[in-house]
């Protein structure tokens, strides 16, 4: 037996001995018995540090080696499409430039809180189960020799139980309902009882008359945690907004972007065919040197500004590929195919304001706190109150035993009984803590206020400026597309005269008119672009400021729920709970 003992510890040994020296530093640590001073850093490499890698991506197109039109496929890519994809990525909720930091999960999180203030009211059951054995030892005269002093120790064996279970109730009140157990057993006799029980049985009661007492002021932090609740939704809700936004803005950039583009190519081809008709009649004698050196300088020109539109398109579509959540680069190309509105919206400014007054986030969030500051003014004052609790007690005692020749004794059911009634008062000299917490949440309301009148005011301003900026884009629509117009006419005018290199006067042409004319032309359709998209990207923004752009393009949310563990704890099914406000695809 012994030599099996030894073998069983050896490859204790053994096994604990290997699993420190394979076990990593940070798992070793505490399972030594004395731990060690921390003499040096130690610091993992970069490349021992768990975590996700970037999953394989294509390498990007540039100015220099963009994608093959012929072996990459076009996206032709609807708006309601770009919302719909950007809403399907929004886990992490993004905005134009990076993330918002808001999450789908942020309002179910905030919900948590609510059953953790509801947790305050909940039974709870304790049971205490202590075993005692003393033996303290103690001088005595020998009753045989009392010349002589003894020093005895018998020794006490007991076991006490106390199992209760109490609960708080909405108006401050603390029932609770006990059982105590302590059996005892002595070494020793000449006892009445050996062993000897007792037993109670007792009902209580608490009710706080001021401080503590009340439905509204115990009921708040539940009231609060809703709130919050609240506040976490229209949060979330104002970044899916500004996403929402965001991706129509990105949109309307890249429509504006491809038109530059668009234009630019134009004025390469004219100016090319410019510079062959310049260069056909230097041949035949009917235009200088200068007016081919213009020529190529100004082709050379356009051709650099070809290569900066082309650049722009890159970065707006990856700004829109960012905020839609797909990766920097996929086989196909980002093509915008929704025209964009010309038609002018008649915003009526009275409706937009009382609009903006119930629908923004950012308002309704000021309301919300300052209607929690109000629960919280209520806990406040409550707490300032001094402490008066009300309490009742009853119990029931009983014994029983074995009594020396060996007969079980006890007491009948509730005949030996016990209550007790009393007023507990209790309040600091001064309060100061308390009426110093009271002040300061009437200064948080005060102050809360005032940023909600704030929020009104710069709202305000900010509806005025898109008010604004609506009218200045669709009139600088109709102007640039007038110039447009103009410039298309003055172009192809131009252009006539040139090619056959006469003026109205019979003179030779001055290719300066046809440089003019190639310039104004494209800037022209480039500023009628940029006008046009604007006009629409305000309109977004309108609706944004307003806080209706999610219903205008039909979304909603969706609470998706989760099973996790319930009240009734592991042995139970799991019960089901909020998850998420996923937005759901637009209508």
């Amino acid at each position: 037996m012994i030599g099996y003992l030894r073998a069983l510890g050896l490859v204790v040994c053994c096994g604990w001995s290997a699993f420190l020296a394979v076990a990593p530093v940070h798992a070793r640590e505490p399972w030594r018995a004395i731990l060690p001073e921390q003499r040096n850093m130690q610091i993992r490499g970069p490349e021992q540090v768990p975590g996700p890698r970037f999953p394989e991506i294509p390498t990007p197109p540039t100015v220099t080696v963009p994608n093959p039109a012929d072996s990459c496929p076009i996206w032709d890519m609807p708006l309601d499409q770009a919302i719909r994809i950007a809403l399907d990525n929004s886990e992490v909720i993004r905005v134009l430039g990076g993330s918002s930091g808001r999450t789908i999960y942020d309002p179910a999180v905030a919900n948590t809180q609510i059953d953790v203030a509801r947790g305050r009211f909940d039974p709870n059951l304790e049971s205490n189960n202590n075993f005692f054995r003393n033996q303290t030892p103690g001088e005595s005269f020998d009753p045989l020799d009392p010349s002589r002093v003894i020093i005895t120790g018998p020794a006490n064996n007991e076991y006490l139980n106390r199992t209760g279970v109490s609960k708080v109730g909405p108006t401050g009140a603390t029932a609770g309902v006990g059982v105590v157990t302590d059996p005892r057993r002595y070494d020793m006799t000449g006892l009445p009882l050996n062993p000897r029980v007792p037993t109670s049985v007792e009902m209580s009661l608490t009710q706080p008359l001021l401080q503590g007492g009340g439905w509204r002021p115990n009921l708040a932090p539940i009231e609060i945690a809703r709130i919050d609740t609240e506040r976490s939704f229209f949060q979330m809700k104002d970044a899916v907004q500004e996403m929402v936004r965001g991706v129509v803005e990105a949109y309307w950039a890249l429509v504006a972007a491809r038109t530059d583009v668009w234009a630019r190519q134009q004025q390469v081809k004219q100016t090319e065919y410019a510079l062959k008709v310049a260069e056909a009649n230097l041949a035949t004698g009917f235009a200088s040197l200068a007016d081919v050196a213009q020529s190529r300088s100004a082709l050379a020109d356009f051709r650099a500004a070809l290569i900066t539109a082309n650049a722009a398109v890159l970065d707006r579509e990856a700004a829109l590929r960012n905020i839609l959540g797909l990766p920097p680069s996929v086989p196909s190309r980002i093509v915008p195919v929704s025209p964009p509105s010309s038609q002018r919206l008649d915003v009526e400014w009275p409706t937009v304001l009382d609009v903006a007054a119930v629908r923004r986030p950012d308002l309704i969030e000021w309301k919300l706190i300052l209607e929690a500051q109000q629960q919280r003014l209520i806990v406040r004052r409550n707490e300032a109150l001094p402490r008066v609790d009300a309490v009742a007690l009853y119990r029931w005692n009983g014994l029983e035993g074995r009594t020396p020749d060996r007969e079980i004794v006890s007491t009948h059911a509730g005949q030996y009984t016990e209550w007790q009634l009393g007023v507990n008062f209790s309040v600091p000299l001064g309060q100061r803590a308390s009426r110093a917490r009271l002040r300061e949440e009437e200064l948080l309301i005060r102050r809360d206020r005032a940023q909600l009148e704030q929020g009104f005011h710069e709202a305000a301003h900010q509806l005025a400026d898109s008010y604004r900026n609506l009218a200045q884009y669709y009139d600088q629509y109709r102007a640039y597309q007038d110039s447009r117009i103009a410039s298309r006419e003055n172009l192809d005018a131009q252009m006539a005269v040139f090619s056959v290199n006469l003026s109205r006067q019979g003179e030779r042409a001055i290719y300066l008119n046809v440089l003019q004319a190639i310039t104004a032309w494209g800037n022209a359709v480039s500023a009628e672009a940029r006008a046009l998209t604007a006009y629409n990207a305000e309109l977004a923004t309108l609706e944004r400021q307003t806080g209706i752009i999610l219903e205008a393009h039909g979304i909603r949310f969706a609470e998706e729920r989760f099973a996790s563990i319930g009240p009734m704890g592991r042995l139970f099914a799991d019960r089901c709970y909020p998850r998420d406000f996923r937005p759901g695809p637009n209508a």
